[in-house]
């Protein structure tokens, strides 16, 4: 009974706070608790996701910690549900009230790397009766012996990784099957792997690439139209697009020939399949820029289209990748193994500083449970050789979706439900190994030969400079990055990507076990990142992930970037009959264009808007930094208006709508942000005003078509004005088409177009 009073008085002296961070939790807020990262084995969370724990660091051993009061008092109420007080009891059903709110408006919020708030999954609760303790909840396990310390239904203890299936993985310690693989792998001088992998650079070649400039080619390609080849090695002969492709002639793993064909039948046109191609179009020749281990940018990747299918391409380009590597590694321990004493082995290097070959970057949770979903899928050559994936049942209940979550009167446009299908969850990181038949999830990330992660959960790895729990060291012997739906990370927090970018391919700071006379040449020179492809995907151009390709990107072999320009662009879809105005504003550089546009904002733009006349004014702000600048600008000016961006509370989003809707504000701030995680029908809108062009074009139209939801009869002042620069090109290409763009960016004065949508 002494146990179960101190409970209910410490959790009294909680505030409303605390004790709600408890419940979702099971710790003290981070703000609070000052041994945080000490004292997970104490502490019983209620969700499964959100271990900030390196998978890099799970086999280490943890030191015992003291037991805190948050702990204690867990405990308590872990052994005593039925103890709890009528307070905690209220305050629990508001809490479930509140969400139950959120889920019936239809919100989906995405965790926001820069502070903003999220949605938590329910996870249900434990069953009535419940009395286990911490201990015998780490040593519980399922009967097929799968490790149930993680399971949602018993807390977390920490990120989970899986150390049962060590030996089983280890590259060091397993040899070669002659049916499983392809034991001549090194002898087959046309493999584009071996080709690739076994050039030794000399000293002056990588002199020249750290100097000297990229030389550019052009060529037109069927499917992919224009695509811009650039190296700095010597030129290169141009890739020619394959009209036909064989799988043999691929060069890919054995298994692969036979398993490719089917799981990839689901997009083969009526056309493709009457040439017994197993390839689209578009793969094909996606494919054959892979395969030749030249780095890639395609940026007209949908996920409403053809983002599936570019999803199988670079899978199967991975996973050929892996099992060639690992082949070549068995292959070799067999000879190591059968060879006589004292013989020369510098002939078998064939592995990286540490194991991961492959970085696959993700957006959410669903990307990552469809990969593993298409690997499994292409290693299973028929329905009666399955392939032996540990943990399969634990990683379908974290990456998995409850459909029943989804709010059924939720109404969105196509591509959103195709971008936010499934757990949108993006705090996530995942270590996969695979050896032959069988495949571990959960690996630890120096047992991994696959590593599929989201920005922010590879950046919470890394760590930043001048914290002690840090560890980049995994990343130093990347083969192949790929980078998908590049776009959608500039709506999360593209300085993750950046900082993953200054991090890949550096030196380790440990040597982690590895054998030296393995490890190749340039790896021990510090040449990894000459040897690395990237594949990047996005549905857009933009400048930031240009600069990404550009200067992130050293590949030996070059570079292709697709190049399409929009003949008509977004504005053709604009359904109402608005007069759009482009007012043109001059910078002088790049980093001065932010003041400039601000300064001609407040000083041309803003004064013919404050007369009442034009109410009903909603200003569209891509940058969340511009918005805070304009808002503090409106208050200081004590101007009529009302604001909304992606960290607004779901209450004042809806105060905000009213006000704007009945004009008791006469502005709206509007971040892109917001838009593109809600998708919201804003009412009452007569002047629009783009503060910058729209990082996704067909925002533009989105934003205009709202304008037919004000009521009729005041068509006639409806205003619609974009500001743009020089440095604004490839924007304004996707909203005005690439002949109009010409045309404007020419003129050196402010140009004011008038068109309508149906021009």
């Amino acid at each position: 009974m002494g146990k179960r009073r101190a409970g209910r008085e410490l959790l009294r002296s909680l505030s409303k706070k605390q004790k709600k961070h408890l419940r979702e939790f099971g710790e003290e807020h981070p703000f609070y608790d000052n041994c945080y990262c000490c004292s997970l084995h104490f502490c019983f969370l209620f969700q499964s996701e959100d271990s900030d724990k390196s998978s890099a660091e799970s086999d280490s051993e943890t030191e015992v910690e003291q037991v805190s009061g948050y702990h204690k008092l867990l405990a308590t109420l872990k052994t005593s549900p039925e103890s709890e007080s009528e307070e905690d009891e209220s305050e629990s059903e508001e809490a479930e009230e509140s969400e139950a709110e959120m889920d019936s408006e239809g919100s989906q919020e995405t965790g926001e790397a820069e502070g903003g708030e999220e949605d938590k999954n329910d996870v249900p609760e434990e069953e009535e009766g419940t009395t286990d303790t911490a201990e015998q909840m780490l040593s519980q396990e399922q009967p097929d012996g799968t490790d149930t310390s993680c399971d949602p239904r018993h807390g977390v203890i920490e990120e989970f990784t899986d150390v049962k299936h060590e030996s089983e993985f280890s590259l060091e310690t397993n040899f070669m099957e002659e049916e499983s693989g392809d034991c001549n792998a090194d002898k087959r001088d046309s493999n584009p792997f071996k080709q690739h992998m076994d050039k030794e650079l000399e000293d002056k070649e990588i002199e020249k690439m750290s100097t000297l400039p990229k030389t550019s080619s052009q060529s037109q390609w069927p499917r992919l139209g224009q695509l811009i080849f650039s190296s700095t090695l010597e030129k290169h002969k141009t890739l020619k697009a394959d009209k036909e492709v064989d799988v043999k002639q691929l060069h890919l793993h054995k298994p692969l020939e036979s398993t490719w064909p089917k799981v990839n039948k689901q997009f083969l046109s009526s056309a493709d399949k009457a040439i017994d191609s197993p390839f689209t179009p578009l793969q094909r020749e996606l494919f054959c820029i892979m395969n030749s281990y030249r780095d890639l940018f395609y940026p007209e990747r949908k996920a409403l289209t053809n983002g599936e299918e570019i999803r199988h391409a670079y899978c199967l380009h991975a996973l050929n990748h892996v099992l060639k590597a690992n082949a070549q590694v068995l292959s070799n321990n067999a000879k190591r193994r059968d060879r006589k004493p004292g013989t020369d082995t510098d002939d078998h290097r064939d592995q990286g500083l540490t194991r991961p070959k492959v970085l696959m970057i993700v957006p959410f949770r669903e990307c990552a449970l469809r990969i593993v979903h298409i690997f499994i899928s292409l290693l299973e050559v028929n329905d009666k050789k399955k392939i032996d994936v540990s943990n399969k049942k634990r990683f379908k209940g974290e990456f998995g979706s409850d459909p029943e979550e989804k709010p059924p009167n939720l109404k969105r446009p196509e591509d959103y439900e195709a971008v936010f299908a499934g757990n949108i969850d993006d705090h996530f990181r995942i270590g996969l190994a695979i050896l032959q038949k069988s495949m571990r999830l959960y690996a630890p990330f120096y047992s991994s030969d696959i590593i599929i992660a989201s920005p922010l959960g590879i950046r919470t790895v890394i760590g930043a400079e001048g914290e002690k729990k840090r560890d980049f060291d995994f990343l130093s012997s990347i083969e192949i990055l790929i980078i998908d739906q590049a776009d959608i990370y500039l709506m999360q927090n593209w300085e993750h990507v950046l900082h993953l970018m200054k991090h890949i391919n550096l030196l380790p700071l440990d040597s982690h076990g590895v054998d030296f006379s393995r490890v190749r040449m340039p790896n021990l020179n510090n040449w990894s990142k000459y040897y690395r492809q990237t594949l990047l995907f996005s549905a857009l151009q933009d400048p930031q992930i240009n600069s990404v390709f550009n200067k992130h990107c050293f590949n030996y072999s070059g570079q292709v970037a697709v190049r399409n320009v929009p003949r008509t662009g977004s504005i053709s879809h604009v359904v109402v009959q608005l007069p759009h105005v482009f007012r043109r504003l001059e910078a002088e550089s790049v980093t001065s264009v932010i003041d400039a546009r601000f300064q001609f904002f407040i000083d041309k733009v803003l004064p013919e808007y404050r007369d009442a006349i034009m109410s009903h004014t909603l200003i569209y702000i891509p940058s969340y930094f511009d918005y805070v600048r304009l808002r503090n600008h409106f208050k200081k000016e004590d101007l009529n208006f009302t604001h909304i961006c992606e960290y607004t509370k779901k209450a004042a989003v809806c105060r905000a709508r009213r006000f704007f809707l009945k004009g008791e504000k006469q502005f709206l701030l509007f971040t892109e942000r917001f838009h593109f995680y809600k998708r919201y029908t804003i009412k009452g809108i007569r002047n629009l005003i783009f503060y910058e062009l729209p990082t996704y074009s067909h925002f533009y139209s989105e934003i205009c078509n709202m304008l037919k939801a004000t009521d009729n009869g005041v068509d006639a002042t409806w205003t619609c004005t974009v500001l743009y620069s020089k440095y604004d090109a490839q924007k304004l290409a996707a909203v005005v088409g690439i002949d109009r763009t010409a045309q404007m960016l020419q003129s050196k004065k402010n140009v004011h177009l008038f068109v309508t949508g149906e021009n």
